[in-house]
């Protein structure tokens, strides 16, 4: 493989991860609403839509990792470490570059805080998880701003239905008819036995 055809891979393989990570983070994000919402999917169950849930936003991790990883090791990109730490510290469309940075910093705080979910206790969990509400529009900004592919029909259609799908999740997680199925708004202790 001559260099530019691995200058080539790289790009081409940091471009699909990203848009990719786009569409697997929007499904981790509408399920989290659903498992919040304690309803089943059929065939899942209400465990087997947190499971998916998780798995989702691991994969998702796992593709920033891959997209950023390659970033760093193409030639073209310039991306130093320091422009995956610092936001808008870099060469290449500072700005942009800077939301991307920002949402992997967030990527990061609710990764971490989710496998310490047991220690940290569930209000830090939950609301550390509030931080993906911020991140997802960061991370399409960024792509929007920086991705090669942005103004390609095809690239607009996909990352336009991830925001539509989140957009309807979030609309649908703030109106009257979502309920926490089988969350218990009062502690247990706390309510009242029928006589």
């Amino acid at each position: 493989m001559t260099h530019a055809e691995l200058t080539k891979a790289l790009w081409d393989l940091s471009r699909a991860t990203g848009l990719v990570a786009t569409c697997v983070f929007a499904g981790s994000i509408v399920l989290g609403i659903l498992a919040r919402s304690g309803r089943a999917v059929p065939g899942l169950g209400r465990f087997g839509v947190s499971q998916l849930h998780r798995t989702l936003a691991l994969t998702g991790v796992g593709l920033i990792a891959v997209h950023v990883t390659t970033l760093l090791f193409d030639p073209y990109a310039q991306l130093k470490l320091v422009d995956v730490v610092f936001p808008f510290v870099g060469t290449y469309r500072p700005f942009w570059l800077g939301l991307g940075t920002l949402a992997v910093d967030l990527v990061a705080v609710v990764v971490v805080v989710a496998l310490l979910r047991h220690r940290v206790g569930p209000r830090l969990f939950r609301v550390t998880h509030w931080a993906v509400y911020v991140l997802f529009p960061l991370a399409v900004l960024h792509g929007l701003g920086t991705g090669t592919d942005a103004g390609k029909g095809w690239s607009q259609a996909i990352v336009g239905g991830a925001v539509a799908t989140v957009v309807a999740a979030v609309l649908w997680r703030t109106t009257e008819h979502f309920s926490e199925r089988g969350y218990d708004r009062v502690p247990r202790q706390m309510q009242r036995s029928p006589r």
